[in-house]
Formats: structure tokens, C-alpha cells, sequence
């Protein structure tokens, strides 16, 4: 979708997240207005692309961007990304995955399937930029999210374990192409 695309199918995005995000309607607005400021930020970031599944309805989103060697994106992880992730960065093949939005029935059926939609939607951002990797930041508290991911075959990044993971207040994933 093109900038002016998101920006008219915000309230369907924000509805879509709120589907999907769990928790109860008395959480949906607060959580519902930080992903729009989260989406509507990151949408612009250069080389960012948010892809749609839709029936009749919006029924899945993914959305992300490349980054590069250096810049804001990286600050706070001097020395916890391992120097593959860096090189592929500087050289263009490395994309962040900010997020990806199915309904929960998605994240629990089928996951290694190759026609689950949520794998769909991760390998067609990861084609159309010619990613080498693909990278992704989950709340370490966020254990639903994260075992999702995995399901859909993201994989800790290296010397990040259940036993021995790096403390911080995040985790990030990998998807290799």
C-alpha cells in the first residue's frame, strides 16, 4: 500500500489490530491509538511496505522496512547483535518486521503450514526487498507473541536462549529467507 493507502485505511488498521491483539474492549483503545502512532511513524521510514489479505474485510496485515548499517533504529543495541546482522544491514539485505496482524485462530492452526497466512504475508515482504534476513523486536513479556513467531519459523538470534538470554526489556527474532 501507498502512504495515502494507510492513511485511509487507518481506522480499518487500527480495527484489525484490536481483533487481533488480544485482551478484552477495555484495553482495545489505548492499545488501538499506540499501534496507529507506531504505524503511522514507521510508515514514514524509507522503503516501508504494508501488505493487506482481505476477504470482504481486512483480514491480516504486515508491514516493516529495510535498515541500514547505522541510524536511530539501532541505538541501544551497541553490542547485542551479532556482526552477521550488522553486515547484512550495511548491505541493504537485512528488514525489520514491525509487525504482523492475523486473527488468533492463524497464530494457533497450521503455523508450519506454507500457506498460513501470516507465513505468506512475512515471505512476500521479504521477497519484494530482496531480504536477506528479516529481524523483529518482541516485549520479553510477550510470550504469546513470541512463541507465534517461532511458530512461523523467527528463531532467537544467537546466544539468546531461554536459559541464557541477554537481559533487556526485549527479545529479538530472526527469519532467515
Amino acid at each position: 500500500m501507498t502512504r495515502r493507502q494507510i492513511e485511509d485505511h487507518m481506522q480499518e488498521l487500527g480495527d484489525l489490530y484490536a481483533e487481533t491483539s488480544g485482551g478484552g474492549p477495555w484495553a482495545w483503545n489505548q492499545a488501538r491509538s499506540a499501534f496507529l502512532r507506531r504505524l503511522a511513524a514507521d510508515a514514514r521510514r524509507p522503503g516501508f511496505e504494508l501488505l493487506i489479505a482481505e476477504t470482504t474485510t481486512l483480514t491480516g496485515c504486515a508491514y516493516g522496512f529495510p535498515v541500514g548499517g547505522d541510524g536511530p533504529w539501532w541505538e541501544g543495541f551497541d553490542g547485542y547483535l551479532p556482526g552477521r546482522l550488522l553486515r547484512l544491514a550495511a548491505s541493504g539485505r537485512l528488514f525489520v518486521i514491525s509487525g504482523i496482524h492475523v486473527p488468533s485462530r492463524v497464530s494457533r492452526q497450521n503455523q508450519d503450514r506454507a500457506w498460513n497466512l501470516a507465513r505468506r504475508l512475512q515471505k512476500r515482504l521479504l521477497t519484494d526487498h530482496g531480504a536477506a534476513v528479516a529481524i523483529t523486536l518482541v516485549k520479553r513479556s510477550d510470550h504469546r507473541t513470541a512463541e507465534a513467531l517461532r511458530s512461523w519459523g523467527w528463531r532467537y538470534i544467537e546466544g539468546d536462549t531461554p536459559r541464557a538470554a541477554p537481559l533487556g526489556p526485549i527479545r529479538v527474532l530472526v527469519l532467515d529467507t
